[in-house]
Order: structure tokens, then C-alpha cells, then sequence
């Protein structure tokens, strides 16, 4: 063989042995449970206010609750939310308690394979085992619905699953949440509702070309247009403390849609208080908002 085809078939070799060792770039420790008995009205309080309800349900099509998600576009193409309702042929039915915490703390399917961090994973990580308990309770009271999502349309290379195992590698942790020492009950819990249930940064933070959270830039602004407000606002302390929001207001508006000056949020942020923070107790409301209004608004630790 001339050296030019041996030279040709050793990077093919080498390519190919990469592409299929991307699975080893990302590991986690056997994932094991403290707790396995949930709390189904704990539970059904914490999808509301992480979002499962608003993603995994078809509100404008009328669809089944968690039967899955209307379309979700983005820069990389469109995705689709799975059914999460019993049914064990198309929903996760055929799960159990621990495939259901792989998917949330590692963002790895029952058969091992990556989840898109579409699936926002990367703060349902800190959910405590408690925490997580408590959902898998409240998904088991829903009734199944036998409806399969589409398959996502997504740009190459993006449309290559595999690619995920070097994105977790890259940008992903599995961690707790950890409440800080000096700061009180409160801050601790808005903190939690904030940096993992609520997940603020997903949208109010840039991302790189990746998608990943630009750690130095968190809740300064997302990136992405909305519909009907364009760019997604800062909700750093600084930028809350200057439009004039106080934790009243801004509790408020998170109970209600509307906005100290009478104006009511629009685009994907009426969906998060209409499907979501709306059911919140208003002093979970209140501690986020004191949460936003007196965190540190330098650089921290990647979330």
C-alpha cells in the first residue's frame, strides 16, 4: 500500500476508534438513592415549579398533561419533549426510580445514552434524593398516554447523539445543591429554586456556540430571541436593582404575570409564569426574588 493510502486508512482508524470512545470521556459514580419513599403532593409542587409541566405539556394543542412538549426551536434545530406519562411503550413507564435520578442528575437515558442539555439536567443535578423521590411519586399518580414524540430536527453535526458524550465531558458536573453557610433560610432557599428547580440562568444567561452557560456572564441577559420581547432581559442584582424591582414587585409579578407598572410579561416568560410560578407559595416567590435581588453579581462557580 502506498504511504499516502496507509497514512489515509491510520486516520480513519484513529477517527473511528475516538467517535466510539466518546462514551469513556464522560463517567459518573454508580448513581445510589438515600430514599425511595416520595411524597406525591411535595412532588407534583416541585414539577410545577421546574418547568416539567410547562415543557412536557402540549398547552396550545390541547395535549395530555406531561404526553409531551410542543416543538422547542432553537439554533441548532428543534426539539421535541418526550412523553413522561406512564405508558410503557412510549412514555416511562417501563422505568424506575433510579433510571428516573440517572436521567436527572447524569442526563443519561435508561439504555445509557446522553440526554441533548435541551433536557435542562444540568441544574436538575443539585435536586436532593428526596427531591427526586418526591417526583418520581407525583409522575406515577399520571395517567398514561400512549403518544410518541417526534424525533428531533436537528443541524449536522448537532443531529449526532453521540457528540453529547464530549459535550457532558466539557461542560457538565454532576453535583448537590449546597446551601451557604453565612446566609440565611431564605437566600439558602431561593437560592435552590433559582440555580436548580427554576433553572433562571438556562435563558436569562448567554451560552457559547456549544450551548453551554457562559459561567462569567450568568443571568446577565440570554442570547436568544424571544418572540415578543426580544432579547432575554438580566436578572442580576444590579440589573433588577436599576429597572426599579423590589422582592414585592418582583414576587408579585412572578405570582400574577404583572409588572409593577401595570404592563404583564410576554413571550416564554408568561409560559413560565402561567404553567409554573404561578403555583408556587408566595414565599417561595419572595425568597427568589430576594434571592436575584442580593446575590453577588460577580463571577461565580459554574452552575
Amino acid at each position: 500500500m502506498k504511504k499516502p493510502g496507509l497514512l489515509l486508512v491510520l486516520l480513519l482508524v484513529t477517527a473511528a476508534g475516538g467517535w466510539f470512545s466518546l462514551p469513556l470521556l464522560a463517567t459518573f459514580p454508580e448513581l445510589q438513592l438515600t430514599t425511595g419513599t416520595g411524597n406525591v403532593s411535595r412532588g407534583a409542587y416541585l414539577a410545577r415549579a421546574s418547568g416539567c409541566i410547562a415543557c412536557h405539556t402540549d398547552s396550545k394543542g390541547a395535549g395530555a398533561a406531561l404526553a409531551g412538549g410542543a416543538p422547542m426551536e432553537t439554533a441548532f434545530g428543534t426539539f421535541y419533549p418526550p412523553n413522561l406519562t406512564r405508558d410503557v411503550e412510549t412514555g416511562i413507564g417501563g422505568w424506575n426510580l433510579e433510571q428516573f435520578a440517572t436521567a436527572l442528575r447524569h442526563g443519561r437515558s435508561p439504555s445509557g445514552k446522553p440526554y441533548y442539555p435541551a433536557f435542562p439536567y444540568e441544574f436538575y443535578t443539585r435536586l436532593s434524593d428526596q427531591d427526586i423521590a418526591d417526583l418520581w411519586a407525583a409522575f406515577q399518580t399520571v395517567p398514561p398516554v400512549a403518544q410518541d414524540s417526534p424525533e428531533h430536527q436537528l443541524e449536522f453535526p448537532f443531529n449526532l447523539r453521540r457528540g453529547v458524550y464530549l459535550w457532558q465531558s466539557l461542560y457538565f458536573e454532576a453535583q448537590r445543591f449546597t446551601p451557604q453557610s453565612d446566609k440565611d433560610e431564605r437566600y439558602n432557599r431561593g437560592k435552590f429554586l433559582v440555580e436548580s428547580a427554576t433553572h433562571c440562568a438556562a435563558c436569562h444567561s448567554p451560552r457559547n456556540r456549544l450551548g453551554a452557560l457562559d459561567d462569567s456572564a450568568l443571568y446577565s441577559g440570554g442570547d436568544v430571541a424571544d418572540a415578543d420581547d426580544g432579547k432575554i432581559p438580566p436578572i442580576t442584582a444590579t440589573a433588577l436593582t436599576e429597572a426599579g424591582w423590589s422582592e414585592v414587585d418582583l414576587g408579585y409579578a412572578l405570582k400574577t404575570g404583572v409588572k409593577a407598572d401595570g404592563d404583564v410579561f410576554g413571550g416564554s416568560m408568561a409560559e413560565v409564569v402561567r404553567e409554573g410560578t404561578a403555583y408556587l407559595q408566595q414565599r417561595d416567590l419572595n425568597a427568589i426574588a430576594y434571592y436575584l435581588l442580593n446575590r453577588s453579581d460577580r463571577p461565580a462557580k459554574p452552575l
